[in-house]
């Protein structure tokens, strides 16, 4: 057996055919005979021959093919959100290509190059590196999952600033007047930072925010954790912590036991995600479930309305038309990590 994967000229040779007329078969393009579409098609069955996708998008024809950029799968989320984009996009007669970002810039870049010298036929990016040019050249199909890119780029997610409000009151609601939130990253972009304090200023409370970069290595991620919580507690009381995902909830439920603290006794704790990979480990958390299904459907529809010009992304003569933001609201997903 060749170890090398066969050509569409071997599929000509074996059909007795030229390699014109295997292409017109593959693309149904002009007549052709009954008796020469199912040579080819023998030939094919024999061979294993695959179509070159690299071959069809240069001669302007679909690949059938979407890229998604997401941090990692192994996370829940992305994990799950992954499977839901994929199993979308499958109803809809696509494949995905799915690009492990790390985290790193560097890495994404690398991957959407990889993508459009490929030319799928569009890219959903829900990666969180921020500050990359490369977005602002690509003309494909393009959305974003929870990421701000550009005016132009649609953009779908949970809506955060309302769910991060939800857990804050859920906290307040139980009696808790210490809380702090344990984030990845601070700033203006944090809507779920931007529930937290509103809540928390509307209660007449001072907001406590502490950081644990997402692209903390893991080895060295859960000692940041308890550090900086022994820093907060050191610092004042804390009675609560909204962590703005489930994997940084049981990482604070982790430090609780290691402090010998009661939990909802001594510190309640509220996640957010509610993916089912984390409900089945930790179905006591308190969390914020996000509607990963709609959002991945959304997100597919939106594409697809571009791939088939339905729907142009709206850029302009400046690139910064508007388009749209569509979120989806957060569940409260009661547990025994917060006091009655």
């Amino acid at each position: 057996m060749s170890s090398r994967e066969p050509t569409l000229a071997d599929v000509a040779q074996l059909a007795g055919v030229s390699p014109t007329t295997v292409s017109r078969v593959l693309n149904n393009r002009g007549y052709l005979s009954e008796k020469t579409k199912r040579s080819v098609a023998d030939a094919i069955k024999t061979l294993g021959y695959r179509p070159n996708s690299l071959a069809r998008a240069l001669h302007g024809k679909s690949t059938q093919t979407v890229g998604l950029i997401v941090p990692a799968v192994s996370l829940p989320f992305f994990g799950e959100l992954a499977v839901e984009v994929e199993n979308a996009l499958a109803e809809a007669g696509y494949r995905i290509l799915i690009c492990n970002s790390m985290g790193r810039a560097e890495r994404e870049r690398e991957y959407l190059s990889l993508l459009v010298g490929n030319r799928v036929d569009g890219i959903i990016s829900g990666a969180h590196n921020e500050g990359l040019s490369e977005y602002d050249t690509i003309r494909m199909p393009l959305v974003t999952i929870d990421r701000e890119l550009s005016p132009s780029i649609p953009n779908v997610r949970c809506a955060n600033r309302d769910a991060g409000a939800l857990a804050t009151r859920a906290l307040l609601d139980a009696g808790c007047r210490h809380p702090l939130l344990l984030t990845s990253r601070s700033g203006p972009r944090n809507l779920r930072e931007a529930g937290y304090c509103a809540e928390i200023e509307r209660a007449g409370l001072e907001p406590r925010i502490v950081t644990i970069p997402f692209d903390t290595p893991t080895p060295q991620r859960f000692a940041l954790v308890q550090s900086s919580l022994d820093q907060a507690c050191a610092r004042s009381p804390i009675d609560a912590v909204f962590a703005t995902d489930d994997l940084a909830a049981a990482e604070v439920l982790e430090w609780a036991h290691t402090r010998d603290l009661s939990v909802p006794g001594d510190l309640s704790i509220i996640g957010f995600d509610g993916t089912e990979t984390m409900r089945r480990a930790l179905p006591h958390l308190a969390t914020i479930r996000q509607p990963i299904s709609q959002i991945a459907q959304a997100a597919v529809d939106i594409l697809l309305e571009q791939m088939e010009g339905t729907l142009p992304r709206p850029i302009d003569e400046a690139g910064e038309s508007p388009a749209p933001t569509l979120e989806f609201p957060g569940t409260l997903i009661p547990g025994r990590s917060i006091s009655a």
